[in-house]
């Protein structure tokens, strides 16, 4: 399993690469100033930082104990990544239509975009990072499985 140090640096890569690229879209993409895009990305990353650790840590210690391993197969990792988006849109969408002073509607497409976005990002970035960060278990195995 990861230290808590690895788990650290997860959190707060993915996040501040997220930030990077979601604050200008989402503001040309909603027509929301980007500093209005910007608090709601950083108080959505601070939020997603928190449950991505807690999340993760969950997540593999369900899969260890099923499986033996902290080692994710494609299919996982797409799981990994909705289940992870779904838990963290129920808690964003109502900061969202109440800071954007938009209907809870708005917020849910709004919700559903960013989502959809991290879906994509999510699988991508942790499938890399596994790479570049192997675990000790997984010597001699391919990281991209």
């Amino acid at each position: 399993m990861r230290s808590p140090f690895d788990r650290l640096r997860h959190a707060l890569s993915f996040e501040i690469i997220a930030l990077i690229l979601i604050v200008p879209l989402g503001a040309v993409a909603f027509g929301v100033p980007m500093h209005d895009i910007g608090v709601v990305g950083l108080v959505s990353a601070t939020i997603a930082t928190l449950w991505n650790m807690i999340f993760n840590f969950g997540f593999d210690l369900v899969l260890r104990r099923q499986t033996g391993s902290t080692r994710k197969t494609a299919f996982m990792r797409i799981g990994h990544a909705g289940l992870f988006e779904a838990g963290l849109l129920v808690v964003l969408m109502p900061f969202i239509a109440w800071y954007l002073q938009v209907s809870l509607w708005q917020a849910l497409v709004m919700d559903l975009s960013f989502a959809l976005f991290y879906m994509v990002y999510a699988l991508g970035f942790n499938w890399l990072y596994d790479m570049v960060f192997p675990l000790p278990e997984w010597t001699g195995q391919e990281a991209r499985n």
